[in-house]
C-alpha cells in the first residue's frame, strides 16, 4: 500500500513522492507541492478535512480528497 499525505499524522514529515497531476489542482503545484519537496502536518481539522500543511516553508490547507492523491515517502525523526 502506498503512503499518502492523508495517513500522515500530526507532526509527521515526508518527500513527496508522485501523483496524477490531473487530480492535483494547479495552486499547489504553484505553492510547491512537487516530488522532492518535504511536507509537515501542522493541523488537522476536527473531522480530517482540511489538512494544514507546511510544504518547503509554504502553509497551506488542502482537502482529504487531494492529499488522498499525493503519494509520500516518510521522513523518520531523529529522536
Amino acid at each position: 500500500m502506498k503512503t499518502t499525505i492523508s495517513n500522515l499524522k500530526k507532526g509527521d514529515k515526508a518527500q513527496i513522492d508522485a501523483f496524477d497531476v490531473e487530480a492535483i489542482p494547479l495552486k499547489l503545484l504553484e505553492m510547491g507541492c512537487l516530488p522532492g519537496n518535504i511536507v509537515e502536518v501542522l493541523q488537522i481539522a476536527p473531522f480530517g478535512d482540511p489538512l494544514y500543511l507546511d510544504i518547503n516553508g509554504c502553509h497551506l490547507a488542502i482537502r482529504l480528497e487531494t492529499a488522498r492523491e499525493i503519494e509520500v515517502v516518510p521522513i523518520k525523526s531523529g529522536h
